[in-house]
């Protein structure tokens, strides 16, 4: 009850910027962790998904919605920190420079950044996940396991990069138990607190 508490008192707003590829389970955790620290979630792909009549009748480079959809959710969650709301970001995050762009905008509203970073140690099972959701999947999101090596070539490696400082915790999702969701209320109640000495962690 005690932990409980700390997570949800007022204090100083923190952005929990999930990060991962598509069906590593990061929407999964982060509806989790929404729920039990009653914070609002702004999910990247509730917007891009609102974009597939702009793809039908115009036909845009796909690059362009996509950064009309992390515009929308930053300003969105700029608004939430305005009054003094902590947000989860749920986004692949799989460039440095959206990070820095989100550390910009909690810096300004005297905000913290925590990533939760979801890499599945179980390729199967991760396989096996994304391609099960291949139904009820939003159409810009890849639907084959070939899909995704091919986005993954896309990004070249760019979605390795150093945080600069961020507080990280890496979950493995396909470990078992709870997904990694205590390891990461207990995380996010460190920074926030301002205890969080580290600058990466892991959840085996």
């Amino acid at each position: 009850m005690a932990k409980e508490q700390e997570n949800r008192r007022p204090g100083t707003p923190i952005v929990i910027a999930m990060k991962g590829h598509p069906g590593t389970g990061k929407s999964t955790l982060a509806r989790a962790l929404s729920s039990a620290l009653k914070i609002p979630l702004l999910d990247k792909d509730d917007v891009r998904d609102c974009t597939l009549a702009l793809q039908q009748r115009h036909q845009p480079h796909d690059g362009l919605l996509n950064d009309l959809a992390y515009d929308v959710v930053f300003a969105v969650a700029a608004t939430q920190l305005s009054n003094g709301l902590s947000v989860v970001v749920d986004s692949p995050l799989s460039r440095r420079a959206r990070l820095d762009r989100l550390v910009r905008l909690a810096s300004s509203h005297g905000a913290r950044v925590a990533v939760v970073e979801c890499r599945p140690g179980d390729e199967a099972e991760w396989r096996r996940r994304l391609e099960a959701r291949r139904d009820a999947g939003s159409w810009h999101k890849p639907a084959t396991w070939r899909d995704l090596e091919r986005l993954l070539e896309a990004y070249g490696g760019c979605t390795e990069y150093d945080l600069g400082g961020v507080p990280r915790l890496v979950v493995d999702t396909t470990s078992g138990g709870d997904g990694g969701a205590a390891a990461a209320e207990e995380f996010v109640a460190a920074v926030r607190g301002g205890r969080w000495g580290g600058c990466a962690a892991r959840e085996e």
